[in-house]
């Protein structure tokens, strides 16, 4: 991690809108999520015809918008979180009174970055993977791959003793 002095690792996820595993790439945390995200996606050139709109953190902003343009075909919208709401000159009784529109519900606020945040409960409910401790970032990536596969089977054909 920059400014840091901890080893680590990056997990870059593509998922689809129902928050299911498409492409996973692990890298160290020194690498920059735009060289993270250009490693997971250059290898699906062809392999999601349909794919045309990704969404992403807003770390996945900048130059990453037209390399994917360009190489892909895709174009990126990068969500930002929101701005903490000004509290300043309301009294006690109309921020109560405007307490919904001041602080909305977590879903509303995240939108489409609740979908990978979501896949990453998934995946870290798995006891191996919620500490990285395999030697080789393809190790990770392989049993990432194993949990979704099983998250995905499950919820396909649940088990019935």
């Amino acid at each position: 991690m920059a400014g840091k002095k901890i080893w680590g690792r990056k997990r870059h996820l593509l998922v689809d809108t129902q928050g299911w595993l498409l492409a996973v790439k692990v890298l160290a945390a020194n690498r920059s999520d735009l060289e993270g995200a250009k490693q997971m996606l250059a290898p699906l050139n062809g392999l999601f015809p349909r794919l045309r709109h990704v969404w992403g953190d807003s770390h996945y902003g900048g130059t990453l918008v037209g390399w994917l343009r360009e190489h892909l075909g895709w174009t990126v919208e990068a969500v930002r979180p929101p701005k903490p709401p000004s509290l300043q000159g309301l009294t006690v009784s109309q921020i109560l009174q405007q307490w919904e529109q001041l602080f909305p519900p977590p879903s509303r606020l995240r939108g489409k970055r609740w979908v990978v945040e979501r896949t990453i409960a998934w995946i870290v409910g798995f006891r191996r993977l919620a500490r990285d401790h395999e030697g080789l970032p393809q190790t990770s990536e392989a049993f990432i791959t194993i949990a979704m596969s099983r998250l995905m089977l499950t919820r396909l054909v649940p088990f019935f003793p």
